[in-house]
């Protein structure tokens, strides 16, 4: 008889450690069901056919802007990286909640679209930082005081142009200002869209002429490494298609 109340006894225990298991399990897989709910990736459209904004449904880079518009310019990003590696990625760009991908015209969205949303979805996973603040290429210039006419081009970019800009998945960055001309640099899904001089000298160059008399016009100024890169991607582009010429 006692026997038969070990046994009962010993079957007990089992039942109650395998209960426990499957209770561990159970929330287990709703942690794991609830975090894939927050990670709900949408894209938009942007003016630039080329160019998508993807919403991660978290922080990208809570505040300001990135751009990275080469392969070579992304050290400091590891997501970056990441989408570059996707082939047809041309450029990446980070705002505040969103990314902008913009492709290259010989490849179709829906076929980078799947790795794009693999990428973000893995990375979001990792918990790697979106920026590696170490790495960073950005070198901390000095501040130059800036006069009066200044101030208010930068009042005006950042109060009313930039965030209808960024709303399109891009940014426009002040580069300068000489002779009565504003040097702006556009980015993201703005820097290849094929109406980017009209936005310029349209939108934003008769909005800063409204209110700055010694506004003149603007133009569209690339950083050194840009057109470094630029020149490099033509080089490989000219290489390749004589290769296949002599073939």
């Amino acid at each position: 008889m006692s026997y038969f109340l070990l046994v009962i006894t010993c079957l007990g225990k089992i039942m109650l450690v395998l209960n426990n298991l499957r209770r561990l399990s159970t929330s287990q897989s709703l942690l794991f069901h609830s975090s894939v709910r927050k990670l709900f990736i949408q894209a938009q459209e942007t003016p630039n056919p080329n160019s998508l904004k993807y919403f991660p449904g978290q922080a990208v880079l809570g505040s300001g802007t990135r751009d990275f518009p080469s392969r070579k310019q992304a050290g400091s990003s590891p997501l970056a990286r990441q989408l570059f590696r996707i082939e047809g990625v041309e450029q990446v760009f980070f705002g505040p909640d969103f990314i902008t991908i913009t492709k290259n015209n010989d490849f179709e969205w829906a076929v980078i679209k799947p790795d794009v949303y693999a990428t973000i979805m893995d990375f979001y996973s990792s918990g790697q930082p979106v920026i590696d603040e170490e790495k960073s290429q950005e070198s901390d210039k000095p501040c130059e005081v800036d006069d009066e006419t200044v101030l208010m081009i930068k009042e005006l970019l950042d109060t009313r142009i930039r965030p209808t800009v960024q709303e399109d998945g891009g940014d426009i960055i002040y580069k300068g200002f000489k002779d009565g001309i504003v040097l702006l640099k556009l980015q993201g899904s703005c820097s290849s869209c094929p109406s980017s001089v009209v936005t310029l000298k349209n939108g934003v160059q008769n909005m800063l002429q409204f209110y700055i008399p010694d506004v003149l016009g603007v133009e569209q100024v690339e950083d050194e490494l840009d057109i470094v890169s630029k020149e490099q991607f033509d080089k490989l582009e000219k290489n390749i298609n004589d290769s296949g010429k002599k073939e």
